[in-house]
């Protein structure tokens, strides 16, 4: 088994409950790990035998793209879509992240944490 990490990738996006929140967004981070068995690819030296980081930053900025009111529903929806699209993967970590949040007060950020572990 191996880790693949791809972190902290930057986005603007526009998630919140806030009315302001959807019409002038905000700075995001994202950080996701997914765990695979690796040894196939280090042998073959295939792309195709391993989890390309690049489909999985992909399906980031792309569910990062989709408004919704929590950063926990966000998070559902990449596990989702990893679990969905790379078989290989048999458990992932996602945090997400917004920067500065309009929340009352000098917070650097406010993160949402979740994992997931493939059932058979």
């Amino acid at each position: 088994m191996g880790i693949i990490k791809v972190e902290n990738i930057r986005v603007f996006a526009y998630h919140g409950c806030l009315k302001e929140e959807s019409k002038i967004g905000s700075d995001y981070r994202v950080d996701l790990r997914v765990k695979a068995d690796l040894q196939p690819s280090a042998k073959s030296d295939n792309l195709n035998d391993t989890v390309n980081y690049v489909f999985l930053n992909r399906i980031i900025k792309e569910e990062m793209d989709k408004p919704s009111h929590l950063l926990e529903t966000v998070c559902r929806r990449i596990l989702n879509r990893i679990f969905n699209e790379a078989p290989l993967v048999t458990k992932a970590w996602v945090s997400v992240s917004k920067l500065n949040p309009p929340i009352g007060g000098d917070v650097q950020r406010v993160t949402v944490k979740m994992s997931e572990t493939r059932k058979n």
